[in-house]
C-alpha cells in the first residue's frame, strides 16, 4: 500500500471538486484504521461570504456527491475497504482562519491576543482582524496578534444574543466514533 500521506493526498483529490461543485469549502479529510475498514472522515463547511452553518440538507447532498467521487476513483484506497463519514465543524473547530471568525461572531471565545489570555464575544469581523467585548468593552485585535481561538460553549445564551445563530445547533461527533 502506499504511504499514509500519498493515500491522503489522492483522496483530497478525489473529493475536493465534489465539495467545490457542492457549493462548499473542504475544511479536513481524515483517513483511520478500523479494522479491516478506514474510515474516511470529510469535514466540510460554508464559504468564507456564508453566513450560518452547513445545513443537513447540504451534507446529505455532499455526502452522495464525495461518495460518488470515491466510488468513481479506481483504487484511491487500493483494494481497502472504507466507512465515509461527511460532516461540518463543531464547536470544537479551532478558529484559525478568518471564516472561521466570521462564523463565530455573536459567540463567546477564549484566544490569545498578543501573547495575554482574552475571552470575549466576537463583534465584528473585517481585514484588520476581529473585534471582541470583553467584559462590555470592545477591543480590536489585529490578525498578526490574534492566536487561535476557541469557542466557549454557552449553556445560557447573553440576553440580545442572534436568534438565528445556528452555531448552537452544531455538535461535533466526529470525535466520538473513533474506535
Amino acid at each position: 500500500m502506499p504511504a499514509p500521506q500519498a493515500v491522503h493526498d489522492r483522496v483530497v483529490a478525489a473529493v475536493q471538486p465534489a465539495v467545490t461543485s457542492s457549493g462548499l469549502v473542504l475544511e479536513e479529510v481524515e483517513l483511520a484504521r478500523a479494522g479491516a475498514r478506514t474510515v474516511v472522515r470529510v469535514v466540510v463547511d460554508l464559504p468564507d461570504d456564508a453566513v450560518g452553518a452547513v445545513s443537513s440538507d447540504q451534507l446529505a447532498a455532499v455526502s452522495r456527491a464525495v461518495s460518488a467521487a470515491m466510488d468513481s476513483v479506481d483504487g484511491v484506497l487500493g483494494d481497502r475497504p472504507y466507512v465515509l463519514e461527511v460532516g461540518s465543524p463543531g464547536v470544537s473547530r479551532p478558529l484559525t482562519e478568518r471564516r472561521h471568525w466570521s462564523r463565530a461572531r455573536t459567540r463567546l471565545v477564549a484566544v490569545p491576543v498578543a501573547g495575554v489570555a482574552t475571552t470575549g464575544r466576537v463583534v465584528a469581523v473585517d481585514d484588520g482582524g476581529v473585534v471582541l467585548d470583553v467584559d462590555g468593552e470592545q477591543r480590536r485585535a489585529a490578525w498578526d496578534e490574534l492566536g487561535t481561538g476557541r469557542v466557549q460553549v454557552e449553556f445560557g445564551r447573553a440576553a440580545g444574543a442572534a436568534a438565528d445563530d445556528d452555531a448552537d445547533d452544531e455538535i461535533d461527533e466526529l470525535d466520538e466514533d473513533e474506535d
